[in-house]
């Protein structure tokens, strides 16, 4: 059966209004409240898989914004991004760009994933954006084009609205 989220048809009009991110985020920003409810932890197995996969888009996206690809593997997020058949839903939902900038970034992240993972200091985290000046390409690729990518799964939830809520009039 899975996990209820109602967005009333209004909520979803305003958010439309305001541009794809609001639109992406009201919906991240609904799953969010009912995974951080009462046994939330065990919520997380009931969401769907696009449920899923939009809500790790919206933890991808905000550690690019942060640090970019390495900052997203030193607070332990590489397994989730790399591990998961994250880039195959990119492409799925038709972010089919971030889903190749996904797959280059876990080539690097397989072959250095022990030194990458290492535990550092500040400033030998910050030695590492020079170190792997290959991540920062990806970083910079993922900035040129994250509008877009958020434009398309915008696109893509309003299309299959009903696969990520159920929207109440």
């Amino acid at each position: 059966m899975g996990i209820q989220i109602n967005i009333s048809e209004e909520a979803v009009k305003l958010a439309a209004k305001k541009g794809d991110e609001a639109f992406v985020s009201l919906f991240t920003d609904e799953y969010r409240k009912v995974l951080n409810g009462p046994n939330g932890d065990s919520k997380i197995q009931e969401l769907n898989e696009y449920q899923y996969f939009l809500l790790e888009f919206s933890i991808f996206k905000s550690e690019m914004d942060e640090g970019g690809f390495l900052q997203l593997i030193q607070n332990g997020y590489g397994p989730y991004i790399f591990r998961n058949p994250f880039a195959k839903y990119m492409r799925l939902m038709g972010v089919d760009g971030l889903s190749k900038l996904i797959y280059k970034a876990q080539k690097i992240y397989d072959t250095n994933k022990d030194d990458l993972e290492t535990e550092r200091t500040q400033e030998d985290f910050l030695a590492m954006y020079e170190q792997y000046d290959n991540m920062n390409e990806l970083d910079d690729e993922f900035v040129t084009h994250e509008e877009k990518y958020v434009s398309t799964l915008a696109h893509y939830i309003d299309e299959h609205i009903t696969d990520f809520a159920n929207i109440i009039k």
